[in-house]
């Protein structure tokens, strides 16, 4: 008969695969966020009104009680822009193709839900998003880390150790979305993705993390949004 002990640590241990397994299905991971650690340059005096988001939801998360959201049809989607501090991580050229990277997505994913348009007017919202931050991941290393079996179980033991996996990237968005006529800030949100333990990332190159959390960011704006103006889901 097994030790009390032992079987304990088995037990605990064959949960934490299993959510090892959960996360490497995705491609990134939601990662802990405080105000503290946000800019709010974008979302400005809403950056006091955040609160931590639940299950499924943004990190920090503003959404306005008295909206009638289902008067919203369509969007406008303001030009993505880079807000990161730290320009020297990455180059002008790399930053450029991100900020395009995630215009592409968001209006991809968006306008499989609402019109999209470039003028404001009654039932049209206007989505304002900055990339605030972004880590590249280690390409190789990545590669070696989610693929070489020794080396996939390094990683998964350090993922059960601290919630990470080594050597992917990660990207931080503020959003906010206004009633396009009145400019009333509809919502608001702060979030940060890594990149996760998925066996398809290790083939990807430095900024794949950074593009998969964009192209999450965008579906996940398109699938709530709407619910929210279809009436499915309440904010």
């Amino acid at each position: 008969m097994k030790h009390p002990s032992m079987r304990t640590v088995n037990i605990a241990v064959l949960l934490g695969l299993g959510t090892l397994f959960l996360t490497a299905c995705s491609t990134v991971q939601k990662a802990p966020i405080t105000q503290a650690e946000t800019q709010c340059g974008l979302i400005g005096k809403y950056c006091d009104k955040l609160t931590p988001g639940g299950k499924g939801q943004m990190g920090l998360r503003y959404v306005r009680p008295d909206v009638n959201w289902s008067q919203y049809n369509k969007v406008i989607i303001a030009p993505v822009t880079y807000w990161g501090s730290e320009e020297a991580k990455i180059p002008q050229s790399d930053r450029q193709t991100l900020v395009n990277f995630f215009q592409q997505s968001l209006k991809e994913h968006l306008g499989k839900k609402f019109q999209v348009v470039d003028e404001p007017g009654p039932g049209v919202m206007t989505l304002t998003v900055a990339l605030t931050d972004a880590d590249s991941a280690t390409p190789l290393l990545r590669s070696i880390s989610m693929i070489v079996p020794q080396a996939r179980l390094l990683s998964s033991v350090k993922y059960l150790a601290t919630g990470t996996f080594p050597f992917v990237g990660g990207a931080q968005v503020e959003a906010k979305l206004e009633d396009s006529a009145s400019g009333q800030v509809l919502a608001a949100i702060v979030d940060k993705r890594l990149g996760s333990g998925s066996i398809t990332a290790g083939f990807q190159w430095r900024w794949g993390d950074v593009q998969n959390a964009m192209d999450f960011w965008s579906e996940s704006a398109a699938n709530r949004l709407s619910d929210w103006t279809s009436g499915k889901e309440k904010p």
